[in-house]
């Protein structure tokens, strides 16, 4: 399988269970911002993030104008939000402290629109 396919697959469904999540429970967003403050758990999320963008980055860097470019900047923005949180924790869990509820919601409903093309691309249910 091309790993484009794949990743487009990872991502599209990654995407969107966590708008389920995040809109069936929009507590989570509170508790995931609180959380944040703990550094146990910084470092936890932080490794994790740093783990996933690197292996996505390594595997699949195309910086082709088409839909393959999101996928490289997933992998991108998941390094860089870690090591964010690993360098600085306290101004990253700051800066992501300040975003209210409603503005993540929106954030989190544009990375649906994502993950469903994504989905889309992966399994080629629509061609175009």
């Amino acid at each position: 399988m091309d790993i484009s396919l794949f990743l487009a697959k990872f991502w599209g469904w990654y995407l969107l269970i966590f708008f389920f999540v995040l809109s069936f429970n929009p507590d989570r967003i509170r508790q995931i911002n609180n959380d944040l403050k703990n550094e146990k758990f910084q470092i936890l999320i932080a490794f994790l993030a740093i783990v996933l963008g690197l292996l996505n980055i390594l595997v699949h860097n195309v910086w082709e104008p088409d839909w393959r470019f999101l996928i490289t900047f997933l992998g991108w923005m998941s390094l860089f939000t870690g090591l964010g949180l690993f360098i600085f924790p306290k101004h990253t869990s700051n800066r992501i402290a300040v975003i209210n509820v409603k503005l993540i919601q929106v954030i989190y409903f544009l990375l649906f629109l994502v993950g469903i093309f994504l989905l889309n691309m992966g399994y080629q249910i629509v061609l175009y």
